[in-house]
Formats: C-alpha cells, sequence, structure tokens
C-alpha cells in the first residue's frame, strides 16, 4: 500500500509540475504568445510551425488549442488556419516529450532552488514568474525519477500484475485507460512521461506503452473538446478539428503500432525513448498527412457545428469566452470586446433619445429603457468575468488594462441609467402632456447631443487603442461642452424673460435635460483619465482640481 501510495504521489506531482510549467510560461509570456500565433498564420505551413514552437514553450497543446480557438471566435483567424496551428501543436508537445525522456534529473534540484529563490524574492515580477517555471520544470523530473523508483516493488506484486494484463490483452481498452488518465490528469504529455517512465522499469509491456500512448494523444483531443463544450460555436469548432484528426490518427496507427515497433526495436535498445519517439512519430506523420487535408476536414467541422444566425440578436457572438480564463491575457482581450458590444448599446439609446424628444415616440422611448436592462446585464456579466481572472497571473500592463475595463463598464452603465431617466421624464413631462420645446432650445439640444454622440465614439476609440493624443482631445472636449451648457443655461434663462411660451413650459425639463447631458459627457470623459494617467501625461493635482469642478 505505502509503495502504490508513493507512485500515486509521484504521479500527481508530474502532473501538478506540468501545471506549473504552462501556467508559468503563459504568464511570463501569454500576449507575445498571442501575438505570434496571430501573425504566423499567413499560410498553413507557418501556422504549423507556429504550433510547433509556441506548444514546445508551453507544453500543452490544450492550452494552444485554447488560445488558438478564441482567435477563431474573435474572427482573427480562419478555421483551416486554426487547425494546422493545431497539428503543430501536437507535434510540439511530442518534442518536449523526447527532450524529457533523458536523464535530466541532475537539473531536478538546481531548478528547484534557483525557482524557489527567484519566485520568492521577486514574486509579483517577471523574474518571479520564470522562477514558477523553473519551479515546474525541477518538479517534472523529480517526478519522473520518483515514478521509476516506485514503480520497481510493485512490478513484483501478482495484484499489479494480474491488473496490467487484463489491459494488455486489449490495444482497445488501452488506448481508452491511455484516454481516461490524460483527461483525468489534464495533461497528455505528463502522461506520455509516466507510460515512457514505466515502460523503461518494465511495470508495461512495449505493446501496452504504445496503446496508452495512442489514447494520451487521443485524451488530449477529448480534453479540448470538453473544456470549450460551453462556449461559442466558432470556439469549439477547433478542438473538434483537432479531435477529427486525432480520431483519424488513431485508426490509422493502431493496427500498423506492432509493425512500428518490430522495425524501431532494433535500433532503440531504450524502452522509454523508444516510447517518445512513437509519440513523435505519429504526430509527425498525422501532421504531415492532414495538412493537406484540412480545408476539408474545417469543411466536415463546420457542417457538424454550423455557425448561429449573426443576423438574430440572440446569436450575436458573446466575447466572455470561459475556456480564455485559462489565457489570462486572452480573457482580458475577450472583456474588452464585450465591454465595447455594451458600449454599442449605450450608443443606440443616445441616439434614439433625440429622435424620442423630436418625435414624441412613446413606443420607441419603451423600447430604449429595455435597452438599459441589456446594459446592466452586460455590466454585471463582465464585471463576473474580470473577477474570475487571476490578478497575480496578469502582467503590469494588462493589470492596468482590467483595471481601465472595470472603469469603462462602470461609466456606460452610469449613462445608460442616466438615459433611462431622461426619457422617463421627457415621456412625463413632455410628450404626455403634449409641450415642446421652443425652436431655439430645441437647436441647442441638438448641438449638445451631436457633440455627445461625437465624443462617445472618440471615448471608445481611446478605450480601444490607448491613445494619449485622442485622450488628451477627449479631455479637452469636456471643458467645452461644461462651457457650452452653461451658455445655454443663459440663452434660456433670456427667453424666459422674453415670456417665451414655450420656454416657459418646459423650463424644469430643458434646465435638467441639458445638465443631464453635461452628466453623460462627464462619464465619457472619465474614460481619458487611466490612460493619460499610465502614459504619465496627466499632472498629480489635475485629478484633485477635477474633483472639485465636479464637486461644485
Amino acid at each position: 500500500m505505502k509503495h502504490l501510495l508513493n507512485l500515486l504521489a509521484a504521479i500527481a506531482l508530474l502532473v501538478w509540475g506540468t501545471h506549473l510549467v504552462r501556467t508559468g510560461i503563459l504568464r511570463v509570456f501569454g500576449a507575445n504568445l498571442r501575438h505570434i500565433l496571430a501573425r504566423s498564420t499567413s499560410n498553413r505551413y507557418t501556422a504549423a510551425l507556429s504550433g510547433v514552437g509556441v506548444t514546445a514553450l508551453v507544453q500543452s497543446s490544450t492550452a494552444t488549442a485554447l488560445i488558438v480557438s478564441a482567435f477563431v471566435g474573435q474572427g482573427l483567424v480562419s478555421l483551416p488556419l486554426a487547425l494546422a496551428v493545431m497539428l503543430g501543436a501536437d507535434v510540439g508537445t511530442s518534442l518536449m516529450a523526447v527532450v524529457f525522456s533523458f536523464d535530466l534529473s541532475w537539473l531536478s534540484p538546481l531548478f528547484i532552488f534557483v525557482g524557489v529563490v527567484l519566485f520568492i524574492s521577486r514574486q509579483q515580477t517577471m523574474v518571479g514568474r520564470v522562477g514558477r517555471v523553473l519551479i515546474g520544470l525541477g518538479l517534472m523530473l523529480l517526478a519522473l525519477r520518483l515514478v521509476s523508483a516506485s514503480t520497481g516493488v510493485l512490478t513484483q506484486s501478482p495484484v499489479v500484475k494480474a491488473l496490467l494484463d487484463s489491459i494488455r490483452s486489449d490495444m482497445l481498452m488501452e488506448i481508452t485507460v491511455g484516454a481516461v488518465l490524460a483527461v483525468v490528469s489534464y495533461s497528455s504529455l505528463a502522461i506520455v512521461l509516466l507510460t515512457a517512465t514505466l515502460a523503461a522499469s518494465g511495470v508495461v509491456s512495449l505493446d501496452m506503452a504504445i496503446g496508452l500512448v495512442l489514447g494520451a494523444n487521443l485524451g488530449s483531443g477529448l480534453l479540448a473538446v470538453l473544456t470549450t463544450a460551453r462556449s461559442s460555436i466558432e470556439v469549439r469548432q477547433v478542438p473538434m478539428g483537432n479531435l477529427v484528426f486525432k480520431v483519424l490518427g488513431v485508426l490509422i496507427a493502431a493496427p500498423l503500432a506492432a509493425l512500428w515497433l518490430r522495425y524501431a526495436k532494433p535500433y532503440v535498445a531504450d524502452a522509454a525513448t523508444l516510447v517518445v519517439l512513437f509519440h513523435l512519430s505519429f504526430n509527425v506523420v498525422v501532421a504531415l498527412i492532414f495538412i493537406f487535408l484540412i480545408r476539408l476536414v474545417a469543411g466536415w467541422v463546420e457542417r457538424l457545428l454550423p455557425k448561429a444566425d449573426k443576423s438574430m440578436v440572440a446569436g450575436r457572438p458573446h466575447h466572455l469566452d470561459p475556456s480564455a480564463l485559462a489565457t489570462p491575457s486572452l480573457a482580458i482581450s475577450c472583456a474588452a470586446r464585450e465591454a465595447l458590444h455594451q458600449a454599442d448599446i449605450v450608443e443606440n439609446m443616445m441616439v434614439g433619445m433625440l429622435a424620442v424628444i423630436k418625435n414624441n415616440d412613446l413606443k420607441l422611448a419603451e423600447d430604449l429603457r429595455k435597452l438599459d436592462d441589456s446594459v446592466d446585464e452586460l455590466y454585471s456579466a463582465i464585471k463576473y468575468y474580470l473577477t474570475k481572472i487571476s490578478r497575480e497571473a496578469l502582467a503590469e500592463e494588462e493589470s492596468r488594462r482590467w483595471t481601465d475595463i472595470i472603469s469603462f463598464t462602470i461609466n456606460m452603465e452610469q449613462i445608460g441609467d442616466i438615459v433611462e431617466r431622461v426619457l422617463i421624464d421627457i415621456e412625463d413631462k413632455k410628450i404626455k402632456k403634449g409641450r415642446n420645446f421652443s425652436e431655439a432650445g430645441m437647436a441647442e439640444i441638438c448641438e449638445l447631443h451631436a457633440r455627445l454622440i461625437d465624443n462617445l465614439r472618440l471615448g471608445m476609440s481611446v478605450f480601444l487603442n490607448g491613445n494619449v493624443r485622442d485622450a488628451q482631445k477627449l479631455l479637452e472636449e469636456k471643458a467645452r461642452f461644461r462651457d457650452l451648457e452653461r451658455a445655454y443655461a443663459a440663452t434660456h434663462l433670456v427667453r424666459l424673460t422674453d415670456n417665451t411660451v414655450q420656454s416657459i413650459e418646459t423650463s424644469s425639463l430643458h434646465i435638467d435635460l441639458i445638465s443631464d447631458l453635461k452628466r453623460i459627457n462627464s462619464h465619457i470623459c472619465s474614460i481619458a483619465y487611466p490612460i493619460l494617467d499610465s502614459a504619465g501625461a496627466l499632472a498629480p493635482s489635475r485629478l484633485r482640481q477635477q474633483a472639485l469642478v465636479d464637486q461644485g
């Protein structure tokens, strides 16, 4: 029992080490890895090579699948090219299995010692994240040595021998066991390395090891499909296509595995090396065959998982992809895209607000007020999504972006609330009482409204691009809008002294309306503050002065 527990602990340590390396690399290079993948998909061959490189770093084809799937969901990469990336990703993870199959146990204490020192001394910095990666690598190497030591005694147990014999008798059973282990451990790499170690120790035969390796490959495809099961159709297409590659590859390789083993055995004496070379050969051959069939497989997947009709409101792409949370930098991009959708709804409310004022359209006013519920729901969804992103996993720039998104969505939610209140006032004080603004008053409202829409669009551009010059321009518009609101309030008072009937009837509404428009503009211009502050273009006293102005 003790030896079995030692083996299980060693396996758990191997899986945990793989997890530390994967998450650590994503934290260190997350944004750069996304840029590499996005820029290297001009054709199927460069896409496959980028998949090899990125996955060799991340040590997880599943992580690469999640990144590429999000690209497809955002329309940045076509499905065929994403599938080419995945073919390369499987080759990349098999190359890392070959590297780890060598005796690198002497590096384990060095990696763990250096990694712990770096991580503890500078935990929140890039150096600390590199230390986390080194700890993971050291634990993987240590775990492989522990697995080898723990299996020695277990091989003599009659119970273990009987269990392995029952599995060894059926290739389908071996594949199934390998697939289940890969899904449970969340790492096909860990299972392949475990299988190679067990084969080297004589716990499993080479025939059985080959079956487990095929199952581990199949399990990694299943894992990506399960991970993205609740994502949009576009996101789910990439893992499904990769699973098709793996299923077809296993169907082809399973009958030929014994033949491969017969010809390779004389040239490779070490059992562990033989296992990882089979893993590499399998993925290389699958990549070479299916690189020319990616469009065909993409067509199958699109028929199996057809895209929703984007002309329908319910069919709009939702960018808060749960699977992207595994890659914090990618999740930040998803939240930013959803925040822009929230802003689009706010813009529709503001544009429609003027039509309600001009045309006394009660039906349109009711429809626009219902949109505020959508704005509130998006605010809650984005906020909840962002809270699920580990702040520790974010680089300094990404952490600032996290804060910017929260600030932006709060401003959009408050603008939606103001527009809803304005519409209620228009209904109660103007439309239902049959009143109208004076011609001059209506012209002033239209002028303020036009500036407001322009500022909102500029604010959305500032949020998206972070352009400092545009942010400064937006802040300048705040002062202009405030001066214009004061001027129009004064001219309204002049019309009251002239006893203009329409101005007298709508005086309270008119003053409240232009004041509400100024408040909306203040929320829009608030988008500029984080951008200017992070760029060092905002004087420290500026925020305090502005706070005093707003209070006054």
